[in-house]
């Protein structure tokens, strides 16, 4: 045995054996309980970063379940993910002083599959590396022609079920990135702002002050907005006000819904460009200009046309106040909406859209919850799902992107009527004419990957589908609760009218030094292979899970990293006494009381351990369970019963060594899950190098 473990040769020599094995390359064992797990498929747009690195915990789930005699099953994918991916290509076409606009629609989208074809290949390698015990003869890509066929026609079922709709209402929309984006897509932000105190004239002469935050809409004015029982103003309720610069004239009119103590208690209503007063519009069946263009720059006002809303915000001001009409500015704050990709303020917009109508499918997930038939962990997550369920509205499944499922429905042209049609019809479905035209839009990333567990195990094979599905248990990040994992539930159970996973386990971020989550868009990654080359992958692995509570954020410094290949040298070197102590004479003498009571203490400690170990796995409880190793074999099996029993194993006893070797080597298949390359590579030390831990079941 080696002096020193040296992780990067012997990791390499491992990873090659067990696929070349095939340990991991799943398949149907009618004998056996099925254990199954489907990567969250990370966004083929670049490198992994060490957020990815969590997927350790479906590599332990999978490790542990086999051990334990099932047949498992890690199915490897990847994820087009639309926009990101967009995104991402986006800055790399600017470094080449280049933008989408320079490309149809093809040859941008050819451009983007080349791109990504390349980045496959780097995560494949990475994942590899650290040690995951996927089956790599079944990866799966979001944008597979079986898997977009899948995704054909849950939306061909949804539509006639009518459970999919058309309608044109305000989308949030960012100007930059070109796209609409639903709710769960936007981000929130507080900023310091200005509350704008304008003089709108009186058709009989006087003003009334409305409050605003953005002055520069007061050309899509439809209506100013009072309060039904403010005194202030209940004589003027259907008076007229002209609208200052463009001399059109709107009616004041009451709403309960105005806040009476903010700013004046008068405010006006833009419905192309607010939510709040869309809803309005709608209720007093008012018509409303647009007035800000997709491109971001004002339109249809005849006073600022052209201008970008800052520029149209100061140029308006301008001329308000050059009519005595901007009565005062004072500081505000106010939460504005910010795209999640580029960060830039989003427009509320109208446009026409393809909705899900969410409220039957959450209400059948929330009663799944429920009833039990999905376990959430940790069991906090639970309330929070439901709230999820409870809460949301009508999910915007349309974007204006190039990359991603193009929506297969189609518009009859002649007759202004949509239909849908998983292939390319030759004619209109509904009439047989030739003027039916396709969507130009693609599907939200979260539409299709909300089917992935089962359009996976559908285009296998019908039999690992009904072999695998439900899954056991899926694993991912908190921060995708809402967006990802309730979104497969309600859309797993339509289509197939069974739960998609028995077990939701929810892990926390790895987070930068700023307490930042790392994202390839926003450029903090770290490159875990280069934590690798320096520390070996079990050393990473350990240290991602150590003391680390389920479903908390972590901050992964370096010396953590150090402290747990410090970890794997210790094992290595227990592991290096035991085989050197073997190779002395060993003699069959009987031991003293005193190390007779030694051994009896290690083997009750021991038996103890394993119970308290497959305990905390059974909960979920993945750091407490490693903890438990860590402190046995370090503090226990090295610091105190190796020395206590090293005489004895010096003057050749064997009863002595072989009590040691077996609490080791028990413990070694404990920690496997955990660390595979270094518990593996000593395994083979004592059974030779054509054996492997993974064959032997954990106690």
């Amino acid at each position: 045995m080696e002096k020193k473990y040296t992780p990067l040769e012997i990791e390499k020599r491992l990873s090659t054996f067990w696929e070349k094995k095939g340990f991991f390359h799943a398949s149907v064992d009618r004998e056996k309980q099925p254990f199954s797990i489907i990567l969250p498929p990370p966004n083929a747009n670049g490198a992994m970063h060490l957020g990815h690195a969590m997927f350790v915990y479906e590599d332990i789930m999978i490790r542990y379940q086999k051990m334990q005699g099932k047949q498992v099953f890690w199915l490897l994918g990847l994820d087009h993910a639309g926009i990101e991916t967009q995104f991402v290509f986006e800055k790399h076409l600017k470094k080449q002083g280049k933008s989408r606009f320079d490309y149809d629609r093809d040859t941008l989208y050819q451009m983007i599959w080349d791109f990504v074809m390349q980045n496959k290949h780097v995560i494949r390698g990475q994942m590899r590396q650290l040690g995951f015990s996927l089956d790599w003869t079944k990866e799966k890509f979001t944008l597979d022609e079986n898997v977009v066929a899948v995704v054909y026609q849950t939306f061909q079922d949804l539509f006639d079920r009518q459970l999919v709709y058309r309608a044109h209402r305000l989308v949030n929309y960012c100007t930059h990135c070109g796209t609409s984006f639903s709710d769960i897509e936007v981000a929130d932000k507080e900023n310091e702002g200005l509350l704008y105190y304008l003089k709108y004239p009186l058709k009989t002469g006087g003003f009334i002050t409305v409050a605003t935050t953005r002055p520069e809409t007061l050309y899509g004015d439809v209506a100013v907005m009072v309060h039904p029982q403010d005194k202030r103003y209940l004589h003027l309720i259907g008076e007229r006000v002209i609208l200052p610069l463009i001399h059109k004239e709107i009616p004041i009119i009451a709403n309960e819904h105005v806040d009476r103590k903010f700013g004046t208690g008068a405010v006006k209503a833009t419905p192309a460009h607010d939510f709040e007063d869309f809803a309005v519009a709608q209720t007093h069946k008012l018509s409303y200009p647009v007035i800000i263009g997709f491109d971001g720059k004002m339109q249809n006002t005849g006073v600022v046309d052209g201008l970008r809303v800052n520029a149209a915000r100061e140029e308006t001001l301008k001329k308000l106040d050059a009519l005595h009409l901007v009565d005062k500015i004072q500081p505000h704050k106010l939460v504005i909406k910010v795209c999640y990709r580029c960060g830039r303020t989003l427009e509320p917009l109208p446009k026409e859209q393809w909705y899900i109508k969410i409220r039957p499918l959450a209400d059948q997930a929330k009663r799944l919850i429920t009833a039990g038939q999905i376990s959430v962990y940790p069991k906090r997550f639970t309330k929070q799902l439901i709230r999820i369920f409870d809460d949301f509205i009508d999910w915007n499944i349309s974007r204006q992107v190039v990359w991603g499922i193009r929506i297969p429905a189609y518009f009859w042209a002649s007759q202004k009527k949509w239909f849908v049609s998983q292939k390319p019809p030759s004619k209109c479905q509904i009439c047989a004419g030739q003027d039916a035209k396709q969507d130009e839009d693609t599907f939200d990333t979260w539409f299709s990957s909300a089917q992935w567990p089962f359009a996976t195990l559908q285009t296998i094979s019908p039999e690992f589908y009904q072999y695998y599905y439900p899954t056991s248990v899926m694993e991912t990040g908190y921060e995708i609760l809402r967006p990802w994992v309730a979104r497969m539930i309600m859309i797993g159970y339509f289509s197939t009218k069974q739960v998609p996973f028995r077990k939701v386990f929810l892990h926390g971020m790895v987070r930068d030094k700023q307490g930042v989550k790392m994202s390839k868009s926003k450029g903090n990654v770290i490159d875990p292979l280069k934590m690798v080359a320096l520390y070996g992958a079990d050393a990473l692995r350990a240290a991602l899970i150590f003391g680390t509570k389920e479903g908390n954020d972590t901050v992964l410094p370096e010396d953590k990293i150090v402290g747990m290949r410090n970890f794997a040298n210790k094992i290595w070197n227990i592991g290096r006494y035991i085989k050197s102590s073997q190779k002395s004479k060993i003699k069959s003498q009987k031991l003293d009381s005193t190390n007779l009571k030694i051994l009896q203490q290690l083997q009750k400690e021991q038996k103890q351990l394993e119970k308290k170990y497959h305990t905390e796995m059974g909960k979920y409880h993945f750091a407490k369970a490693l903890e438990l190793i860590y402190q046995f074999l370090w503090h226990q099996l090295a610091d105190y019963y190796i020395e206590q029993l090293k005489e004895a194993i010096r003057s050749g006893k064997i009863e002595a060594l072989s009590a040691l070797k077996k609490a080791y080597l028990e413990n070694l298949k404990m920690l496997h899950p955990y660390m595979p390359f270094v518990t593996e590579a000593v395994w083979q030390v004592f059974h030779g190098e054509d054996k492997s831990i993974i064959e032997n079941s954990i106690s």
